[in-house]
């Protein structure tokens, strides 16, 4: 590896402070690949009437779609793609649409250009996608006064164990 490898790899392993929207991804043995996220459009829309309370349970759901990926040279790729969560009953709506540029090595992109041709999902654009989208969909969510888009926090090991663990014995 040499010198300035080390130095990229060691910047993101050290968590270098990359601009909003860019990440880097370490893939293979040190390979790096390089993505930039640009939101082109945002929509967020509060459809439960804010002077009712909004429901005790609600569902979230999230989707994020690649609308395809374009190899624009030997290094790079675009993604552009839509993000969205809707919720259940009709609290909100967000929308996100925008693209993402992936730069690396010649033969990792082309497994990324191949991956998605096999219906597989390049794993590091999706990544650098949902990290960027997600930040911006909680940030409108707040201003909307609607719950954020996060997953469900699991149960700690010991809660999960005492509600399944119902049956007793006795002698």
């Amino acid at each position: 590896m040499t010198t300035s490898e080390r130095r990229c790899v060691d910047g993101i392993v050290n968590g270098s402070p990359f601009k909003r929207g860019r990440t880097g991804t370490l893939v293979g043995d040190w390979t790096v690949i390089s993505t930039n996220v640009f939101i082109t459009n945002i929509s967020a829309e509060r459809l439960w009437d804010v002077d009712k309370p909004l429901p005790a349970q609600a569902q979230i759901a999230v989707n994020i779609s690649l609308v395809g990926l374009d190899r624009k040279s030997d290094r790079t790729i675009e993604a552009p793609f839509v993000f969205t969560v809707n919720y259940n009953p009709s609290v909100a709506q967000i929308s996100i649409k925008g693209k993402a540029y992936a730069t690396g090595e010649s033969d990792e992109i082309s497994k990324l250009v191949d991956d998605h041709k096999q219906q597989k999902p390049p794993i590091p654009v999706i990544q650098a996608i949902s990290a960027t989208v997600i930040a911006e969909a909680i940030l409108m969510s707040k201003s909307l006064g609607i719950p954020p888009p996060l997953p469900a926090l699991p149960l700690p090991q010991e809660q999960e164990r005492q509600r399944t663990s119902t049956s007793r014995y006795t002698a």
